[in-house]
């Protein structure tokens, strides 16, 4: 079983990486850090943050954009094409399939990612600014919001089309970000119903703000471990639900 699943998510990472967007989608995040260098010419003062800022910022986007493309995408593909049809008959099961696929996507985005980062450190030393802790967690928790996407990603394409999987998982990661304003301001409402709407955003979308430390890298304020590990669990056990989910709807979706 191990076997067939490095195998799978071997195959499922070449697949991805020879994916054109994918390119694109690496080189384009590469220009925008490189671009953090002249943007960031005009503010001397406070260089150092706006770099870190920008950079971090930048490659949030452009991972986020892949994740969303490849985790609905790459499931659907293999529907709309019938080549699911030649692992479905053969001795893996489709929870196997499924986790693999998954499993495949996070070491294309986990490979960019650090190619990203290392760009973006490689700026910073140039610099001669010092290198802080909360930008290595920064990343770490981005492959960790990566995940949380990438397994809701994964839920919808196990069911609808890529189209309508890209908008909902879309949907999750503005929600996601915005659960907290939502409650707070669905708690002020006179309307019972909006109140318990906004309590039932914000227990259903993961807390991606949780995930985000940006702002203490930008600013080198150090990460505590306690965030750290609350950052862990919030990711992990949402993408570990969610990840339950797919292979439930997967495993018993009828392919004709």
């Amino acid at each position: 079983m191990i076997r067939a699943l490095s195998t799978l998510a071997w195959n499922g990472f070449r697949e991805a990486r020879r994916n054109r967007v994918t390119v694109i989608v690496a080189a384009f995040a590469v220009a925008l850090v490189l671009a953090a260098v002249l943007l960031t010419e005009a503010t001397v003062t406070t260089l150092e943050r706006v770099l870190t800022d920008l950079g971090l910022g930048s490659m949030s986007l452009m991972l986020t954009l892949l994740a969303i493309f490849l985790s609905t995408g790459l499931l659907s593909k293999e529907i709309e094409r019938r080549t699911i049809f030649m692992i479905v008959s053969r001795p893996i099961s489709r929870a196997l399939f499924l986790v693999a696929r998954l499993a495949g996507n996070m070491l294309t985005l986990a490979v960019v990612l650090s190619f990203m980062g290392a760009l973006f450190l490689a700026e910073v030393w140039l610099y001669r600014f010092p290198i802080h802790q909360a930008q290595f967690v920064s990343m770490g928790a981005l492959w960790l919001e990566l995940l949380v996407l990438t397994s809701v990603g994964f839920v919808m394409s196990s069911f609808s089309s890529q189209i309508v999987s890209a908008v909902v998982t879309s949907g999750v990661y503005f929600g996601g970000h915005l659960s907290s304003q939502i409650y707070i301001l669905s708690g002020k409402s006179d309307s019972a119903f909006l109140r318990g709407l906004g309590k039932v955003i914000y227990y259903l979308l993961p807390n991606l703000e949780s995930l985000n430390f940006r702002p203490q890298a930008a600013y080198m304020v150090r990460v505590t471990s306690g965030e750290i590990w609350n950052a862990v669990a919030v990711a992990g056990g949402y993408s570990a639900v969610m990840i339950g989910l797919a292979v439930f709807i997967f495993s018993r979706r009828d392919f004709k």
